[in-house]
């Protein structure tokens, strides 16, 4: 019996046509399935009348900002100290009017995002170009020509690269390289547009460097702290925001 089982031929049957058939609309609703669940995986973009009315108060924030001079007072060693001269107890103390423009754009990009906070920066240079004198020397189209009109336009792309690495985090380092780069970006931008007004001008030299120290000179550190405390602050006021809204 086992021998005759062993020389009995296998047939091999063909395949079911409708099994086969049967198989195939499976394979379609997988896909469909899938691209559903792609379709409601992406994000689509939507603006409330909450975040509207946000962005409007962070643009008149800016405002505050252009015309508000803080009197930042703090110690330092004076260059007599090094050199041996007679120091008295004023040289040790500096004072200087800063301007929380930078800082206040840091904030708004760390409390919206990148996406919010850039186009609060647009509404507000839009207001001043075209319907309001909201910039430091008033407003209008000219005021393209204004040497200090970069570092205002400076704002968008720095607004993009601090929103763009904040989003990997707020840690004390990530802050810190975010801001960095921002503030820098905001001077390197402001500093080359201001060089090529001032060569179609023909403005000498002289006035680009005491331009350069008036306005990127000290306060480069300036900006980089009070930035870097106000994406911190932006940090934690974001949370309470978000929470109750």
């Amino acid at each position: 019996m086992n021998d005759e089982a062993e020389n009995i031929p296998q047939i091999n049957y063909p395949q079911d046509a409708a099994g086969e058939a049967g198989r195939q609309p499976v394979k379609k609703n997988v896909k469909k399935v899938k691209t559903k669940q792609r379709r409601k995986g992406k994000k689509s973009i939507h603006i409330g009348i909450g975040s509207l009315m946000l962005m409007a108060f962070c643009s008149f924030l800016i405002v505050i900002a252009t015309f508000l001079q803080l009197d930042v007072t703090h110690l330092i060693i004076p260059a007599k100290f090094w050199s041996g001269g007679p120091c008295s107890a004023d040289d040790f103390i500096y004072s200087i009017k800063y301007i929380p423009q930078i800082p206040v754009i840091m904030f708004i990009v760390g409390l919206l995002g990148r996406r919010l906070g850039i186009t609060s920066v647009i509404l507000y240079i839009i207001t001043g170009l075209f319907f309001l004198p909201v910039f430091a020397l008033g407003g209008g189209w000219r005021y393209i020509f204004e040497y200090s009109f970069g570092y205002i336009l400076a704002y968008i792309p720095a607004a993009f690269i601090l929103g763009t690495i904040l989003k990997k985090g707020y840690s004390y380092k990530n802050t810190a390289k975010a801001v960095l780069l921002a503030v820098i970006t905001i001077h390197a931008a402001g500093l080359l547009y201001m060089m090529c007004l001032a060569y179609l001008k023909h403005a000498g030299w002289g006035f680009v460097l005491s331009w350069t120290s008036a306005q990127s000179g000290i306060k480069i550190v300036y900006d980089f702290v009070f930035s870097y405390l106000a994406v911190l602050v932006a940090k934690y006021a974001r949370i309470i925001l978000w929470f109750y809204l």
